[in-house]
């Protein structure tokens, strides 16, 4: 163990040296994203471990959601007006050396020719203000597909599509849209990464090169506990045991069915769903051991992981799930709890350090089995390969894609 620990940590000071004596170039970012600080998404940890060195525009995107009347969109729409009156001023963030964060004004629509003239108007007026007197090589980083009018309209030396999830797949979501949008930032991008095999394989329809960057996570921040908090603060303490945890987005990707058959068979113990509610199935409300909590902040979620007796991903089988990369596996098995997720092209991989399902009824009977039997020794010596996939060394390999771009279509990792 001290030895695998000594030889990553020796690999990533090597690639440290290495890119520092390579990188004489007076680099920027651009980033288009979701919210700095809204949650800990995969761009934001990149881009965390690659400041202060790189100086960043980290530009706060609208989501991609067509807009509808509901509790849901309403607060999410008063919180982005509150961005735009009042913390798009561009300013340094306090926490991060290098880091400017910018709410720019946007039309909340992207399907149609108005719509997407609109935003170019908006978008690129505001951008290009901001970036006049910017020096030095800027290169733009964007993982969602919204940027595409603005790609050749700013002052850009190079785009990055570092693409994340499949957009067009998603609930919600005006496909058709996201699919044309997408099909133009792919054309004019310049480096294309992707966060899955399966991501990968669908990019490379194009014919272009295609790299691979796998999520990462940092084990040190999955150590803390209940730090400078008292048990009884944290919301969940005050629920019947065992508990049975998911948090993230709950939403149509959510398998009904394996709620209901684990509801079923669980004679004690809580079923608790933790995240933003984005029209998930109403069924999901009238299962009686199933409680829903809000997000959990990022700083409180390894005291839920430590809280937690199992740990579930029951995703449906759909093509949205089997393109997408879950960040919280990484998470879920950086906690030394049992994992039962579904079988799914993401989670194959990790297939040694967890119970995979594939129906409502072995995923009962995995929770089930874990909750009596326990954290498994097979699955705690398998989770050892975790400690190869630090934020670290996922940010030195995203810098020397973003800085020395293969030509050649070949996977990263």
């Amino acid at each position: 163990m001290e030895q695998n620990s000594q030889s990553t940590i020796r690999l990533e000071n090597n690639q440290t040296q290495s890119l520092a004596a390579a990188t004489t170039r007076d680099i920027s970012l651009l980033v288009f994203s979701d919210d700095w600080g809204r949650h800990p998404s995969s761009c934001q940890h990149l881009i965390r471990h690659l400041l202060p060195r790189i100086p960043t525009f980290w530009i706060n995107t609208i989501g991609m959601r067509t807009p509808s009347f509901d509790l849901a969109t309403v607060s999410r729409a008063v919180e982005k007006l509150r961005h735009w009156t009042g913390g798009s001023s561009g300013a340094p963030c306090s926490f991060y050396e290098n880091l400017s964060v910018c709410s720019p004004w946007m039309w909340p629509a992207f399907s149609g020719y108005i719509s997407r003239t609109l935003n170019r108007c908006l978008l690129g007026s505001q951008l290009r203000r901001r970036l006049r007197s910017h020096q030095g090589e800027l290169i733009a980083v964007s993982t969602v597909p919204i940027v595409a009018d603005l790609i050749g309209r700013l002052p850009v030396d190079r785009w990055v599509y570092y693409c994340v999830d499949d957009f067009s797949e998603w609930p919600g979501v005006d496909q058709k849209a996201m699919k044309r949008l997408e099909k133009t930032v792919i054309e004019k991008a310049d480096c294309l990464i992707t966060a899955g095999e399966s991501l990968q394989q669908r990019l490379r329809k194009s014919g272009k090169p295609v790299h691979l960057l796998t999520h990462g996570v940092d084990l040190d921040h999955w150590k803390k506990r209940t730090a400078d908090r008292s048990d009884t603060a944290l919301p969940w303490q005050a629920f019947e045991r065992p508990l049975v945890v998911f948090w993230g987005v709950i939403d149509q990707r959510m398998d009904i069915q394996f709620l209901r058959r684990l509801d079923k068979d669980l004679d004690r113990g809580t079923i608790l769903l933790v995240g933003p509610q984005a029209d998930p199935d109403p069924a999901v409300f009238e299962l009686p051991r199933v409680q829903l909590l809000p997000p959990v902040a990022y700083q409180d979620l390894p005291a839920l992981g430590t809280a937690a007796d199992v740990l579930v991903m029951p995703y449906a089988d759909l093509p949205v799930t089997r393109a997408m990369q879950p960040l919280k596996l990484l998470e879920y098995l950086a906690n030394q709890k049992p994992v039962v997720a579904r079988d799914l092209p993401a989670t194959r991989p990790w297939s040694d350090c967890l119970d995979l399902v594939s129906d409502p009824v072995q995923f009962s009977r995995s929770v089930l089995h874990s909750i009596t039997h326990g954290f498994s020794d097979k699955h705690r010596l398998a989770r050892r390969r975790v400690r190869d996939e630090s934020w670290s060394a996922k940010a030195l390999e995203f810098k020397r894609l973003l800085l020395e771009p293969s030509h050649s279509d070949t996977a990263s990792e």
